[in-house]
Order: C-alpha cells, then structure tokens, then sequence
C-alpha cells in the first residue's frame, strides 16, 4: 500500500466508522481499566456480561481490594486467563491506591507503571477515559494494518510505530476505534469478505488474493 492508497483506505474508515465507540461498558476511568485487563483472548461481549455482575459491588480500587484473589477469580472465571487477571487488577488496585490516591493516572508512563498494565491497555485507558492521542494495537487492529498494509509488523509496537506515521496525530484515538470495527465486521480472522469490502482495491491482502 503505497502513500496515496493509505490516504483513500484511511478516508473510507473514516467514512464507514467515523463516531465509533468502544464496544466496553464502563461508567469510570477504573471501570474501563479493569475492564480491558478483562478483555485480553476475550470478546468484548462475554467481558460486559461479568463486569455487568463485578461491577455491581467492585467498581472502585477500595471496593476491589475487598476480595481475596480467589474471589475475584470466580467473578472473571468465564474470561479466561482468570488468575493472571485476578492477580493484575488486584495489584493495579493496589498501586492505583498506593501511589496515586485511589485515582487511576492520567498518562501513558504512569498508567504503564501499574501493575499487569502493559503498553495497549494503557494506550486504551488514555485516550478513551482521558482523551489522550493513542492508538492500541490490539487483535483486530494488528490483523487489519498488516492486511491492509497500512502498517506492517511482526509486533503490536511495530504495527502501534507504523500506524502512528501513517496516521495523523489528531486522529490516531479515532482510527483505533474505526481499524477495530472494521475487523469486526468486514475483515474477520479466518475469512476476511474481501468481496464485499469497499477497501479490497487498495488492500495488499485483496489484492495478492486477486492474483493468486
């Protein structure tokens, strides 16, 4: 994808998803937190229907910290990887209290700095809750930048690198939600609908299937 096709792709984005929003439920900075922690190898769907239930009586780092690791364990068990995020978002907590009087941080390095926090969570929770300019590279987006070929890379940071000098800086916390629900409903994992995708004419995945 050359510079002027990723110009047309990103303004048919634009054009398809422009006002899109997460599809995580949360009333609150921490809410949205826990929430992503939650959403790592899960749908978005099965992570608002447990939240829907923890968030009910946990949905402050104090009212959290009230649980033993195994009690939030049976809350998130339908999550999968139910104990490592048990154990993050207890720690995050903790840390959230400790060091930043019981108001999660408003930047990349502090929000970072959490426990179990890595750099895509982070990068969600800072320009969704804070209105920061970032772009989370998860599943969909990794998927959908390499097919494109709107940014190619082996690593979430590469294709998070790429993105960033394909994307203008002002629209980078939008085109994560637009890359995102593109993956969702056009350009799927196993079977991507190239036929009925308005981008396939200047998509490098579209286009090597064209000539095979």
């Amino acid at each position: 994808m050359n510079k002027s096709e990723k110009g047309i792709a990103l303004a048919e984005l634009e054009k398809l998803y422009k006002g899109a929003k997460p599809a995580l439920k949360y009333t609150s900075p921490y809410e949205l937190l826990v929430a992503v922690v939650l959403s790592a190898q899960c749908t978005d769907e099965r992570v608002n229907k447990v939240t829907a239930v923890l968030f009910e009586k946990y949905n402050t780092p104090q009212k959290m910290l009230t649980l033993t690791q195994t009690q939030l364990e049976k809350y998130i068990f339908s999550c999968g990887f139910y104990r490592m995020k048990a154990e993050h978002i207890l720690s995050a907590s903790r840390d959230i209290l400790d060091k930043y009087n019981g108001e999660v941080p408003d930047t990349i390095e502090e929000l970072t700095s959490l426990a179990g926090v890595g750099k895509k969570t982070a990068n969600v929770v800072y320009s969704v809750a804070f209105g920061g300019d970032a772009i989370a590279v998860d599943t969909h987006v990794f998927r959908v930048s390499n097919r494109l070929g709107l940014a190619k890379g082996n690593t979430p940071l590469k294709v998070e690198s790429g993105l960033e000098k394909a994307i203008p800086k002002q629209d980078w916390s939008e085109a994560h939600h637009w890359l995102i629900w593109h993956g969702r409903k056009v350009c799927h994992s196993r079977k991507p609908d190239c036929e009925n995708c308005t981008l396939a004419s200047v998509c490098d995945y579209a286009k090597k299937t064209r000539k095979e």
